[in-house]
Parts: structure tokens; C-alpha cells; sequence
């Protein structure tokens, strides 16, 4: 039935841009992009600060996000523009990306600039490419469209990850003076990539325009319609016990991928066995993901999402005594696994319990909690790197967060939630 879904051009043109953005995630946040910032960007620097200069970065590039997001979303509701705001949001992000091309080296300032303005965009554009899910498929099609996204990205993003890879490897074969100018250029590609697989979002994505207000005025109301979310999610129990849940949980998710490369590094591992993991991660996620989505048709999101949060503690544990490079892949195994499916199954509940007419909005609140989280955890991983130079210290700051996220998450009543099937 999933792959049938893709006959229906918006849901194509919706998930094909998961494919756009993911390439970014893994090519660039979770591979690249720390590997040049440490061996290249920040040349003879402690990789503590490194890693502390990351977590930092990356805590306040959410920051802004979790502030902006719910009022460019009651904005977007108010004049009918999701799309048109995740367009915004993705120029600004790609155009970083690609400028990451002509930081030189020892350029850390300047290099961890562009990284922010890149992770605004992508959390900005994912704000509003989440909510267009409504926009594009029935409620009885959540749970395997949202999949599909996940799946289709894993797999898009690894055929780039892979060239990129083999350029990284051998500069030479490409003409190249060495691996950081190849590097760099795989920069470059990350922001075309980027581009062409938001085409068809462009194209095929209709979206229901209303007669909005002025901007002044549509700021003035963002703001309002802010304070009003947050009364109207107190009025729907469910709905705030999920974003209690989700905001635990998704911290440890977020915050594992986006320092596992570093928390190789420091271990000692080779860069090539970093870039292996990642590669093996993302191949497992294809298939993993789509069965997620074929499990939350049967059992339901919620269940699913248990299974999920269950595994990412059991890798925190394991985590805490990783010592040789298998243990490394073996962990990327196992987040390869779950990863694409707890962040679908938990799109596809929530969508299921927020008001369709206020999708953007709620969806923005939604993105806000989960950049809040995503300024927690790498914000504690920064400052544990400061006071320890053992890297498992900073799994500590993690197994709570799935532990919390699954007991809150128990609280939830999905009894009044239309079935997928």
C-alpha cells in the first residue's frame, strides 16, 4: 500500500523532499561537517572545545527556532503560506550549506556561522514541511506516508553520502588537491541536491490560500495566537501529555545523531569507520523505517514508538561501556533500526491528535518543543566535554530523558483517536 501512495503526486512531491533534506543531515550535520571542523576549521584546537564549540552552536540554532517557529506557523495558518515559509526557510539553509565551499582553514568563526544559519533553516523548513502532511495525505494514510518520508530520505541521502564518500577518499581520482578541498565541495552538492529534490514539493504541493492579513498585522496576531496555543494545548490533555513525552525522548534522539560523529572522534576511532557507521545507519533505516510504518498500521503509533525509545535506551546503556570500533557498529545498528521510525510514528500520532484547521500552528509548537529539547542535550554534552575528557560521561545526560519520555508517554490516551485501519 506505501509504495502505491507515490501514484498521488502531492504525497510524492511532500516526501521527495525528505530526500532533499536528508542528504544535509547526513552528509554535512552528522559526517562532514564535524570531521572538517575538528581536523581542518579548528587545527590544533582540544577536541574538547571542539565539541563544546559545536554543542554550543547547535544549542542556540534551536534556540532561535524554538522561539520563531510557533509565531511563523500561526502566520502561515493566518494567510495559507506553509509552503511558501518552508521555501524561505530552505534558501536560506541550502545558500549556507553551499557557502560552507569557501571557509578556509583555521576559519572556525566563520565556519560555525554558516552552521548556524544553515541548522536555522533546517529546522525552520522541517516546521513547515511536517504540518503539510495534512495538506497531502487523509488521516487513515499518516502513518505510511509519514514513513515513506523518512525512508525514501534515508535512502536518497545515502546514494550522495556514498559519492561524497568515495570523493573524501580519493581527491585524487576527481582531480583534487586533497580530502578537505573535496570536502568542501561536497558542500557544494549538498545545497544542489538540496534544490532539485524541493522541485516537486514546489510543484506538486497545493495548499489552500486564504485571504491573510497585513504582515504588521500578522505578526501582532503570530504573537497572540502563541499565547493562545499554549491555553488551547492545556485544554487537550492528550495532546500535552504527547509534547511532555515527545520533548524528553526526542532530546536523546536528536542529540545522539547530531554527536555521534564527534563522540567517535573522541574515542579515537578512524574516520572512515565513523563514515562506515553512518553509511550502515542509513541503509538499515530504509527498510526499518518502512516497517515502522507498517507496524503502526497494525498496533498503532503509540506501541510503536514504545519499541523504539525502548532500543535507544538500550543503546544509551550500551554506550556507557563502548570501547572498541565494533561496539561502534553495532550501535549504529541499533540506531539504524528505530531512528526513522520513532520520528515518523511520532509525527503520524500527532498529527492524529491536533486540530486539522491548526496544523501549522500546532505543528509549530510541536517543532518548538523538539528544538528545545535539541538545545538541551547538546548543550549538556558541550559542558560535560569542558569538565571530562571521557566521552561515554556525557551518555549520562541521555538514558534519563528515554526513560522519562516512556513513562509520561503511558499517560497518554489514545482511546479517542480515530484507527488507521
Amino acid at each position: 500500500m506505501a509504495l502505491k501512495l507515490l501514484k498521488k503526486r502531492p504525497i510524492l512531491g511532500w516526501v521527495l523532499y525528505d530526500c532533499a533534506n536528508s542528504a544535509f543531515a547526513l552528509s554535512v550535520v552528522a559526517t562532514l561537517y564535524p570531521v572538517l571542523l575538528s581536523n581542518y576549521w579548528s587545527e590544533c584546537t582540544d577536541a574538547s572545545l571542539v565539541t563544546a564549540r559545536r554543542g554550543l552552536t547547535t544549542a542556540a540554532a534551536s534556540l532561535i527556532i524554538a522561539f520563531v517557529a510557533p509565531v511563523l506557523g500561526a502566520i502561515a495558518d493566518a494567510g495559507g503560506a506553509r509552503k511558501r515559509f518552508q521555501i524561505v526557510f530552505t534558501g536560506l539553509a541550502l545558500t549556507s550549506t553551499g557557502s560552507l565551499y569557501f571557509v578556509g582553514q583555521g576559519q572556525w568563526q566563520a565556519a560555525l556561522g554558516l552552521y548556524l544559519i544553515a541548522l536555522v533553516g533546517f529546522y525552520g523548513a522541517n516546521t513547515f514541511y511536517d504540518s503539510l502532511i495534512v495538506n497531502v495525505a487523509k488521516p487513515d494514510e499518516f502513518e505510511q506516508v509519514s514513513a515513506l518520508g523518512f525512508s525514501m530520505g534515508y535512502g536518497a541521502s545515502v546514494l550522495l553520502f556514498l559519492f561524497n564518500l568515495w570523493m573524501v577518499q580519493s581527491p585524487e581520482t576527481f582531480g583534487l588537491a586533497n580530502a578537505a578541498v573535496a570536502t568542501q565541495i561536497a558542500f557544494a552538492l549538498v545545497a544542489v541536491w538540496w534544490l532539485v529534490f524541493t522541485i516537486p514539493l514546489v510543484l506538486f504541493v497545493k495548499e489552500q490560500k486564504n485571504e491573510g492579513p497585513s504582515l504588521g498585522r500578522a505578526i501582532v496576531d503570530g504573537y497572540r495566537t502563541l499565547i493562545k496555543t499554549f491555553r488551547e494545548v492545556r485544554k487537550y490533555k492528550n495532546l500535552g501529555l504527547f509534547l511532555l513525552a515527545y520533548w524528553l525522548y526526542i532530546d536523546g534522539v536528536h542529540t545522539l545523531f547530531l554527536m555521534a560523529t564527534n563522540f567517535g572522534l573522541r574515542l579515537g576511532f578512524e574516520q572512515n569507520d565513523l563514515m562506515l557507521a553512518l553509511l550502515i545507519t542509513n541503509i538499515i533505516g530504509v527498510p526499518a523505517t518502512l516497517g515502522f510504518g507498517w507496524l503502526g498500521d497494525r498496533i498503532g503509533p503509540k506501541r510503536a514508538i514504545y519499541m523504539g525509545v525502548s532500543v535507544y535506551l538500550l543503546i544509551g546503556l550500551w554506550g556507557l561501556v563502548l570501547e572498541e570500533v565494533w561496539q561502534y557498529y553495532a550501535m549504529a545498528i541499533g540506531v539504524g533500526l528505530v531512528q526513522g521510525g520513532v520520528q515518523a510514528m511520532s509525527r503520524s500520532l500527532y498529527a492524529r491528535l491536533v486540530p486539522p484547521e491548526k496544523a501549522s500552528e500546532f505543528f509549530g509548537f510541536y517543532s518548538m518543543l523538539g528544538k528545545f529539547a535539541a538545545i538541551l542535550g547538546p548543550l549538556l554534552i558541550g559542558l560535560l566535554a569542558l569538565v571530562s575528557d571521557d566521552p561515554r560521561v556525557s551518555v549520562l545526560a541521555l538514558i534519563p530523558l528515554f526513560v522519562l519520555g516512556v513513562m509520561v508517554l503511558t499517560r497518554v490516551d489514545v482511546s479517542d483517536v480515530k484507527p488507521a485501519r
